[in-house]
């Protein structure tokens, strides 16, 4: 396989009642192209792949694309070897995304601190309490 996606014709545009498609930036984004965009979850703080299309079936050459761009992200985030990905879709299920989970994100969901947005590819920068914008 290569790096040429080749995304499948259809009229998937945007939802505009669905999260993913808004693609706000409030976490870390690590990365995004032309398919998919790579951000810090905002429900458990684990880097995410997100579809740019709405919708649950890309094709498996951007799917492939997909989850090396997570990969790329979480090797950076935990450390290569340091974590699984997660392609359950739970709080969106009608959106294609997939998460990459270190071995304490479950204990730590509600406790580590959430990244903040500081332009795609930066610094990842967290927040802490007392923190100003």
């Amino acid at each position: 396989m290569t790096d040429d996606v080749v995304p499948r014709p259809g009229p998937r545009g945007p939802d505009p009642d669905c999260e993913l498609c808004a693609a706000d930036r409030f976490t870390h984004w690590y990365s995004e192209d032309d398919h998919c965009w790579v951000a810090d979850c905002e429900a458990c703080s684990v880097p995410m792949v997100v579809w740019n299309d709405h919708g649950t079936e890309p094709s498996e050459a951007e799917i492939e694309h997909m989850m090396r761009s997570l990969s790329s992200a979480a090797d950076a985030r935990f450390g290569p070897g340091r974590w699984k990905i997660d392609r359950t879709m739970r709080q969106v299920p009608e959106h294609f995304h997939a998460h990459a989970r270190d071995d304490q994100w479950w204990s730590q969901r509600l406790t580590r601190p959430l990244s903040l947005y500081s332009g795609v590819g930066g610094e990842r920068v967290e927040h802490r309490m007392g923190q100003q914008h």
